[in-house]
């Protein structure tokens, strides 16, 4: 949808300057007081902030949660302090106090903007690229909600996704990734503003890159804008274009001086990462004619702020008024909006996606298959995608459709939920924490195991950020086989583990991969990786009475005798063959317990009493994963063995790699045998 600007009476050009000089004072004035910060993008970066807030933005800082506001991202996270003092100018709750704690302890104005501290940081940014990334993911979010619910006249979803970005964004390989695929899909809703003024920490830009952004930029398929980053009306001029731009993403190139206003360290890299300085600061006051006390706004500028948010009171309010029309007029598609809104999973979810989980001797990876055809109609905000490797991860969603540009293919649009990544996990995994932060989709995507390392920065901010989202990997062990020890995951399962906040499930057979599913749509506080096997497996023996729900405990006991002071602990695809081992040393007369533990994190949460009813302290205890060990040693009994692969995998068969790094059921047992006398 083509957008104009809001009707604001133009500032006069002294005004103009004012409210952009009070930006640049309040950002280098808190990172003075805090000793701390990042003074040259802010202040490089405040007019452009100013035109884009006051004419461009749609928002309400009364509702800061309203699903259909502009959304604004600071992939230059350590322009934090520009965010801030746009957030205080235009009313949300953010006082003056807290940005004179910038950076201190308890604070809501963090160094970097951190999602949940404060109304109108959408997502907690930093490393760079990152949140140029989640942009993406927003934006394609957008695209398949206002096609699939902007009909009969009825325009629900306007929202469009700005993102600031600066030259080290446009130099970190994840952006390459993201503006490819974005290009690729036509994201129209998406418009990227590039704080081009050519210094890093290091100095000059000129010292690594020597690229022709634009053209790469066009190259990729995007609209390229650019403007003088400190004329307003130019500015405002690239602003009106990039609004009219609807079937690509565009780029606003805005050249700036880094630190603008102050006269020694403006333009330098010296203004990048450290305070001004009290002489510095002094001068820039006297450079910018700035004669207010220090934290003041002054209060035209305050009164112009106040005009520019009422200008939005009119837009928010018939927006609100359509939805009630909608909501009273029963129709249907506004139950679905309100399950897309609600995300709420069907009651009989659970059932379902057990009987899903089919019975017989397959991989866990075309369970999670046959999981994933049932959540196409019972989850309908569902969104996932394979990093070109579907077949082999099993993610179809027939009938979903694909996400991209109509007329490609018969089933794609921007209607369709499925998208093809291509070959950019890294890309891949912070779009999908974009998509789930968007109020209305729950987004998946999968690769094998072992390129978790490409994905592990965004799966680390999905934790930070406790964002629900969810990581699928298949090929999850050394039992990939003849690819070698370049794909053979060792140390993939404890590097996730080791991530605060996120929860790994390495299912068994098809119960445990069902339920594994079932905890990552129902958890809402934080990511959940499910890992999947590449070869069969039998499904395990279960007691009649079992109830499957202690599944999601974490661990449990599924085979037993009384009085058993051997504890046999594995997960994934070393259950079945644990369970072998441990009938095999019960028939010497030895008593034993056998339990199988999809997700370590999950049995930890467990109360005491739990966690000692199934691993009983005075047991010895043997645990068995094909990875390294080291995440098995949180677990403690009288006397623990650990049984692992500490070392790199080989090129060969499966069932050879089995045999020979000791993980057959004979093997295991001769290895316990041992280990226990």
């Amino acid at each position: 949808m083509n957008r104009r600007p809001y009707e604001v009476a133009l500032p006069s050009a002294e005004l103009a300057k004012l409210a952009s000089s009070t930006i640049r004072m309040l950002s280098a004035e808190a990172i003075e007081k805090a000793k701390s910060g990042h003074p040259g993008a802010p202040m490089g970066m405040a007019d452009l902030a100013f035109v884009l807030w006051s004419r461009y933005l749609r928002f309400n800082p009364q509702d800061p949660t309203w699903l259909d506001r502009d959304r604004v991202i600071l992939s230059n996270g350590h322009a934090s302090m520009m965010l801030y003092s746009m957030l205080h100018l235009c009313g949300y709750d953010l006082s003056m106090d807290e940005i004179k704690q910038f950076r201190q302890w308890g604070s809501r104005t963090a160094g970097h903007p951190e999602y949940g501290m404060l109304p109108g940081v959408e997502v907690t940014t930093g490393p760079l690229g990152q949140g140029f990334t989640n942009a993406v993911g927003l934006s394609v979010a957008r695209a398949n909600l206002a096609a699939r619910f902007n009909t009969n006249g009825r325009c629900p979803v306007q929202g469009r996704t700005f993102v600031f970005l600066g030259d080290g964004c446009v130099m970190e390989g994840i952006v390459q990734e993201a503006a490819s695929l974005a290009g690729h899909l036509g994201l129209g809703n998406l418009t990227a503003i590039y704080d081009d003024n050519g210094i890093s920490i290091d100095g000059s830009t000129h010292l690594a890159l020597s690229d022709d952004t634009r053209k790469r930029f066009e190259a990729l398929g995007w609209a390229v804008l650019a403007c003088d980053g400190h004329d307003h009306a130019q500015i405002a001029a690239a602003y009106d274009q990039a609004l009219a731009i609807t079937d690509r993403p565009c780029l606003i190139m805005a050249r700036t001086t880094i630190g603008f206003g102050s006269p020694n360290k403006g333009g330098t890299c010296h203004v990048h990462g450290a305070p001004l300085g009290a002489d510095e600061l002094a001068k820039t006051r006297a450079q910018l004619g700035w004669t207010y006390p220090p934290f003041t706004v002054p209060d035209e500028v305050a009164a112009y702020f106040k005009t520019c948010v009422a200008a939005r009171a009119a837009d928010y309010d018939a927006w609100k008024k359509e939805q009630k029309v909608w909501r009273d007029s029963e129709d249907d598609l506004w139950a679905q909006w309100t399950t897309f809104t609600s995300r709420s999973v069907p009651a009989d979810l659970k059932a379902n996606l057990l009987a899903a989980a089919a019975p017989g001797n397959k991989a866990t990876r075309k369970q999670s298959a046959a999981v994933i055809k049932k959540l196409v109609s019972a989850t309908p905000w569902l969104f996932g995608g394979s990093a070109d490797l579907t077949p082999s991860n099993g993610t179809e969603m027939p009938g979903a459709g694909i996400f991209g540009k109509l007329g490609d293919t018969p089933d794609q649009g921007p209607s369709g939920r499925y998208l093809h990544f291509g070959v950019r996990e890294h890309a891949m995994a912070a779009m999908v924490n974009g998509m789930t932060l968007s109020q209305t989709h729950r987004a998946f995507c999968a690769t094998f195991l072992v390129f978790a390392d490409y994905m592990r920065p965004a799966i680390r901010l999905a934790a930070m950020m406790e964002l629900p989202s969810i990581f699928l990997f298949s090929h999850d062990s050394f039992m990939v086989g003849e690819d070698g020890p370049t794909h053979q995951p060792i140390e993939h399962l404890a590097s996730l583990r080791l991530i605060p906040g996120v929860t790994v499930l390495r299912p068994a057979d098809g119960p445990e991969t069902a339920m594994a599913w079932y905890h990552a749509l129902t958890n809402l506080q934080g990511p959940t990786v499910i890992t999947l096997t590449r070869q069969d497996l039998p499904v395990l023996e279960r007691p009649a009475d079992f109830n499957l729900d202690r599944i999601l405990r974490g661990g449990y006991v599924l085979e037993d005798q009384n009085g058993a002071s051997l504890v046999l602990v594995a997960s994934g695809s070393e259950v079945a063959a644990t369970l072998e081992a441990g009938r095999a040393i019960r028939a010497t007369g030895r008593l034993v317990r056998v339990v199988s533990m999809p997700s370590l994190e999950l049995f930890l949460k467990q109360d005491k009493a739990y966690r000692d009813s199934v691993i009983p302290p005075a047991c010895t205890l043997v645990t068995v994963e094909a990875g390294i060990t080291l995440p098995w040693r949180q677990l403690t009994a009288a006397r623990t063995v650990h049984i692992g692969i500490d070392h790199f995998g080989a090129s060969a068969p499966a069932e050879v790699l089995s045999e020979k790094f000791g993980f057959t059921a004979q093997a295991l047992e001769a290895t316990i045998r041992k280990a226990i006398r």
